[in-house]
Formats: structure tokens, C-alpha cells, sequence
């Protein structure tokens, strides 16, 4: 089947702030589609290539101040890459590709919460990728405050957006769900606070529908 995007393979994304789940609900469906004999190509931007990994220890890791606009560009540069080198061709072999994080992480990080503007970064990313769209979006949904314990938990140096205040945060969330309200037809919302298993058994209800 040929969708939206003009290739035969699947393209699915996972959305949410930081501590919501996302690599864990990645590699569940990564486990599922596999044992059920899909190709399947995971990957995440920053970081999905070696051009990816050197982007991402500049915006996530770097010491000092990265402008706002220069941390857009250094996003939308990445993810330039890494459609072009990884993702379109693996969309065009008919896998399914799941990715952590795509265009919706930077209207939702530097549109809102950067204060940069939904559109113009949003314009930007699809520039960057020549309009591409997932066919499905999984947005799990988190309180800043729980996603905060969340990582605290974890006992690990926090990295710089993970470290901004919880009114940046509150942003990044409000603009994700108002992304989600305006594309119902590509967007899954799910509450991040329910157990895992739950959340990837509504995951893979929805992927059917979306195989189908």
C-alpha cells in the first residue's frame, strides 16, 4: 500500500517530554511489528546518524548558551539528514520506521518553548524534509512535575533542554496538545501515567488500523 507520504512503507513517530516513555514504548512496538514479520528501521533525531550524533552533543550537551534560532537551524539540519539518508530510504524499501522524536519535538521545544513561533518552525522542518508527515504520531502525555521525578529517579546528569524550568515545560506540553487537537486523524494521545503494557496494547491497536 502507497500512503499519504508517496512511499509503501510506514512512518511512526513518538512524541512527549522528556521522561514520558517514548524509547520504551519505541522498542515494544519495534518487538511486536518484528514478530509479526514487518522490516522495521528504529531510529531518533537528534542522533539517528553519525552527522545526528554530533548535533545532538551540541544542542543536548553542549556547555553554554546555544542561541534559539541556531538550536532551530542545528534541528532542522539533522533532521534534513536524516530523512534524506535514512528515513525516505527505508519508507521506500516499504519498512516501518519508528522514530523518537521528528518535527513536532521542535515547534513543540523551539516554537513554544523557546517562544519562536509554531509556524515559522514548523515551515522550517518541512522545508528541511520536503513535507514529510508521519502516518501516525503517538503523543504520550505527562505532567512536567511527574516527567521531573521521573528523571530525578533516574540519577543522571540532566541534559540542557531537560534542565530548563518547569514553565518551559509547561509550554512544550500545552503546544504538543494543541498539535494533536489540530490533526486528530494523525495523532494518538495516551496518558503516560498508565502502565506500560497498557499503553503499547492502544499502540498497536491503532498501528493495525493504520496497516490496514
Amino acid at each position: 500500500m502507497t500512503r499519504a507520504h508517496g512511499h509503501p512503507g510506514l512512518f511512526i513517530t513518538f512524541e512527549g517530554g522528556d521522561g514520558a516513555g517514548k524509547t520504551t514504548q519505541a522498542a515494544l512496538l519495534e518487538r511486536w511489528l518484528t514478530d509479526a514479520g514487518h522490516d522495521v528501521v528504529r531510529t531518533r533525531e537528534p542522533g539517528g546518524t553519525e552527522v545526528g550524533r554530533l548535533v545532538r552533543d551540541i544542542v543536548l550537551h553542549h556547555r553554554g548558551e546555544v542561541a534559539p534560532r541556531a538550536e532551530a537551524l542545528l534541528y532542522a539540519a539533522d533532521r534534513a539528514h536524516h530523512v534524506e539518508t535514512v528515513v525516505r530510504p527505508a519508507l521506500g524499501r516499504g519498512d516501518v520506521v519508528i522514530q523518537d522524536r521528528y518535527l513536532d519535538s521542535s515547534v513543540a521545544y523551539q516554537g513554544a518553548g523557546r517562544v519562536l513561533g509554531r509556524d515559522e518552525v514548523r515551515d522550517l522542518s518541512l522545508w528541511a524534509t520536503g513535507g514529510l508527515l508521519p502516518d501516525l504520531t503517538v503523543l504520550l502525555d505527562l505532567d512536567p512535575s511527574v516527567a521531573r521525578g521521573r528523571l530525578d529517579a533516574e540519577d543522571k546528569p540532566f541534559d540542557r533542554l531537560e534542565a530548563e524550568r518547569e514553565t518551559f515545560h509547561v509550554r512544550v506540553r500545552e503546544e504538543f496538545l494543541a498539535l494533536a487537537a489540530a490533526e486528530p486523524d494523525r495523532f494518538l494521545v495516551l496518558d503516560a501515567t498508565r502502565p506500560a503494557d497498557d499503553l503499547a496494547g492502544e499502540v498497536r491497536g491503532r498501528v493495525r488500523t493504520v496497516l490496514r
